[in-house]
């Protein structure tokens, strides 16, 4: 264990973020997409304490785009849809007062699932569970550069 501490190994979800993020607000035009939902959560649950104004607070994390949509791939021979492709894209930056600690960077991500025109309820709900996935899997990307700041 020592040696796996040492090399800078950590368990999954044992997430550091800077300490200029110890009282962290979160710029961005909507406060209720999901990535923002979970990357406000995953801040908190390494450390950081969420503030409700930038004048509070000792670093900004802003969201320029938090943008989700999906594509048709493939189409039958009845031109029917039988393939999507879900993407979520982000784009983002870390600031203090004094710095700027991660310049803007850019995340997208995709997924895609078959479509069956019979199933339509249960492939609504494939296609929501996927988006949850993606915007997991950005925020654990996020928090990984976070970690090595």
């Amino acid at each position: 264990m020592l040696s796996l501490a040492g090399c800078g190994f950590q368990l999954r979800g044992a997430t550091t973020i800077p300490p200029e993020m110890s009282r962290t607000y979160i710029s961005t035009s909507d406060r209720h997409s999901v990535f923002y939902r979970k990357l406000r959560v995953g801040l908190q649950q390494a450390g950081a304490e969420m503030v409700d104004s930038p004048v509070d607070a000792t670093a900004v994390f802003s969201i320029f785009t938090d943008a989700t949509d999906q594509r048709v791939i493939s189409v039958s021979a009845r031109n029917v849809p039988r393939e999507y492709e879900i993407y979520y894209t982000i784009i983002y930056e870390l600031n203090t007062d004094e710095a700027t600690l991660m310049e803007e960077r850019t995340q997208t991500l995709t997924r895609d699932y078959t479509f069956d025109e019979t199933l339509v309820l249960g492939k609504a709900r494939e296609e929501e569970v996927l988006r949850d996935a993606i915007a997991d899997d950005l925020v654990r990307i996020v928090l990984i550069q976070l970690s090595s700041l």
